[in-house]
């Protein structure tokens, strides 16, 4: 959740002189790309709760009140981040030569990007900024749907399935099941189930788990496969 907006009338009564002299001062060579990426650098490394006014002034070496200079309030701040984000994760490469396979590889990246940069992915979310991230990553998809042929409502319904299924597949990843309680563990719970209908084998299957990334890639395919059919005509690279 994103915390209250700092007011600068807050500052501590102990403010060095530079600030107190020069409230809107920003450092000499500093930019707001700057700011924006090392704001991004907290939030990848430590999560969106890391990210502060202050701690963001103290990895910088400057003020809060350079800060707000350069990025306005925390919220701005926010957004900034999560637009950064969306223009790296714009560079994902689509790989594949065939329709089937450049689809898939372009909903796949949106998974991979939004598990592998799931700090961001949760600070978007929190702000109701999940689209404003995928934004670039979405538009790629859709573009390669109609180059396969699928347009209009149908290309919607292909990109609804494909978010969807991310979004399942970003609850289990976010809550892992080492990190449930003792006794409610799903290897637990299925490690004790004695069912006639069901083999042991299957039981033991199950309560090993089982690799998400792989699932996953998997499960996009099949969503896919419903659009896009694997004999399509071969594409330029």
């Amino acid at each position: 959740m994103l915390s209250g907006v700092p007011s600068t009338t807050r500052a501590r009564s102990g403010a060095d002189p530079v600030t107190a002299a020069a409230p809107t001062a920003r450092r000499a060579g500093l930019e707001r790309v700057d700011v924006v990426d090392a704001a991004l650098g907290i939030v990848e490394a430590e999560g969106a709760d890391a990210l502060s006014m202050r701690r963001l002034a103290s990895e910088l070496g400057v003020t809060t009140t350079t800060i707000y200079w350069h990025v306005g309030n925390r919220e701005q701040l926010v957004v900034a981040v999560v637009e950064r984000m969306a223009e790296r994760l714009g560079a994902a490469p689509i790989r594949g030569r065939r329709a089937q396979q450049r689809v898939h590889s372009a909903a796949v990246n949106i998974w991979r990007s939004a598990i592998g940069h799931r700090n961001v992915t949760a600070l978007a979310s929190s702000i109701g900024a999940t689209t404003l991230l995928e934004l670039p990553l979405e538009v790629a998809l859709l573009a390669e749907l109609e180059r396969a042929g699928v347009r209009g409502t149908r290309a919607r319904d292909a990109l609804a399935s494909v978010l969807a299924c991310v979004a399942g597949f970003l609850i289990t990843a976010w809550r892992p099941p080492e990190d449930r309680p003792e006794g409610l563990r799903p290897s637990q719970i299925w490690s004790a189930v004695e069912d006639a209908r069901v083999s042991r084998s299957t039981v033991r299957a199950v309560a090993g788990g089982t690799d998400l990334d792989r699932l996953a890639e998997r499960t996009l395919l099949a969503v896919v496969a419903d659009y896009v059919p694997a004999d399509g005509a071969d594409e330029e690279r």
